[in-house]
């Protein structure tokens, strides 16, 4: 072996030596984020809309996630990441360095809070239960859900986005804002109505989807039981052809200041637009936010003559094609209430 060959070995092996070194120090000061990421301990971390670097890092500070202050603002200010922190509620793992830590808060893993809906809530009550479990502005809420100006940005097919707030159970990111909450809940009432089955189905009712959501609404405070939604849609779709009053009892309780309970004859003279038992047609508008089997019970109503129906005093109801049958279930139906009456005196 030359000199030339064996000068040549060793630079190569030395070169080598470096290079791994080299990459291995590097490998130590800029270490890739951990598999185990989303299954370390974590700490939530707020950083609010507008802060300053200065306050996510003394924010980082308090809940001892950076170790090296300095280091951790000099990689932040290469990375550009002191002028783009996201706002919000993050779950930051615990353990990482400064360099894994700038990484990481490029793209957080948001807080994520769970919040059911349940079918047929008012707009001011789901705005309460969104304060009570994500900390937003209730009344700034309902003010964005009646908001037209608002409305018309979300596309809402109607004046305002009330009776468009979809029912569902949802994952919302703690610090999300009204707007988005409004956005989110508006969304999966829009997607119905843009199918085409649904544009069709319009044209042959021809009604809009405002008076879709209406009557949805009101079938969503009748209906106990799922398969009776499209029979209910059926006896409100054949009152509205014949021109009749719906005398729907769900629109008399939306007018109750102490309701629900049950009505009375005073009741039933309330004058307003929404009392179906004083004028013909639907309310003016919703009077709660329906879910997606009402929405689909009103687009498609079962195929009946039944024009009345009457509880059963177990959560369902009996249908009647005739005010004759109507009432022959009427009386039994007030028998049963009268003997539920009397076992409550006796107690």
């Amino acid at each position: 072996m030359t000199k030339r060959i064996r000068w040549l070995l060793i630079t190569g092996v030395f070169l080598s030596l470096v290079a791994g070194s080299g990459w291995l120090a590097y490998r130590y000061v800029f270490p890739p984020l951990p598999p185990d990421l989303n299954q370390r301990p974590a700490v939530t971390v707020h950083i609010p809309r507008g802060a300053t670097f200065n306050q996510v890092l003394d924010s980082l500070r308090r809940h001892q996630l950076v170790q090296h202050p300095d280091w951790f603002r000099f990689l932040a200010t290469h990375t550009r990441l002191d002028r783009r922190i996201p706002a919000g509620y993050f779950l930051v793992p615990k353990g990482l360095n400064s360099w894994q830590l700038v990484r990481y808060l490029q793209n957080p893993r948001k807080v994520l809070v769970k919040v059911t809906i349940p079918e047929g809530m008012r707009t001011e009550k789901i705005g309460g239960i969104l304060q009570r479990k994500l900390g937003i502005d209730s009344a700034r809420f309902v003010s964005l859900v009646y908001d037209t100006a608002f409305a018309r940005t979300l596309n809402v097919p109607a004046p305002t986005s009330n009776g468009f707030l979809m029912p569902e159970t949802y994952f919302f990111p703690m610090g999300i804002s009204e707007k988005e909450v409004v956005k989110l809940l508006v969304a999966p009432t829009l997607e119905i109505f843009r199918q085409d089955s649904v544009q069709r189905q319009l044209q042959r009712l021809k009604m809009t989807p405002l008076e879709i959501v209406t009557l949805a609404s009101i079938i969503e405070g009748e209906a106990m039981v799922d398969s009776e939604r499209t029979l209910i849609s059926s006896v409100y779709h054949n009152r509205l052809k014949r021109g009749w009053r719906l005398q729907a009892d769900p629109t008399i309780q939306f007018l109750l200041k102490d309701g629900p309970r049950r009505l009375t004859y005073r009741d039933l003279q309330i004058d307003s637009p929404y009392n179906t038992y004083k004028y013909r047609g639907l309310p003016p508008g919703p009077i709660n936010n329906p879910g997606n089997a009402s929405i689909l019970a009103a687009l498609f109503p079962a195929n009946t003559r039944y024009l009345y129906f009457v509880a059963t005093g177990d959560g369902g109801h009996h249908f009647s094609a005739t005010l004759r049958e109507h009432n022959r279930w009427k009386r039994r139906f007030d028998a049963i209430r009268r003997e539920v009456y009397r076992k409550k005196r006796r107690k």
